[in-house]
């Protein structure tokens, strides 16, 4: 299975202070907005969601088709397919992709520790 790119996405209690940090450990800004309440933040290939307000806990972030840097990559698995291999091995799905659809999806699953884990495809 070829998850893509993979981060962490973290929930914040204020998104100044945690940018503040994660600067001061030598990540810089990628993308996201200060007024959209999130940041994702870069350090070499290692990605760092910030999200403030947006939801509860942490959750582990992969994005088929996607490299670290947001590029496309050329093979890749479908959000699709990882769903269909997922349900094969019995694993329960927190939410499901249309499988009759193409293109941006995403699925959730936990895993037996009660991590979220996030597999959202952009293209």
């Amino acid at each position: 299975m070829k998850l893509g790119a993979f981060s962490i996405s973290l929930n914040v209690r204020n998104l100044e202070t945690s940018k503040q940090f994660y600067e001061n450990i030598g990540f810089k800004v990628f993308a996201g907005s200060m007024s959209h309440n999130y940041l994702i933040m870069k350090n070499n290939n290692a990605l760092i969601g910030i999200f403030q307000g947006m939801f509860e806990g942490n959750i582990l972030t992969f994005n088929p088709g996607w490299d670290e840097n947001a590029s496309n990559i050329e093979e890749f698995d479908d959000v699709r397919e990882i769903q269909r291999q997922l349900k094969n091995k019995g694993i329960e799905l927190m939410s499901e992709a249309d499988g009759e659809t193409s293109g941006p999806a995403s699925i959730m699953v936990t895993d037996p520790d009660g991590n979220t884990i996030l597999i959202d495809q952009h293209r």
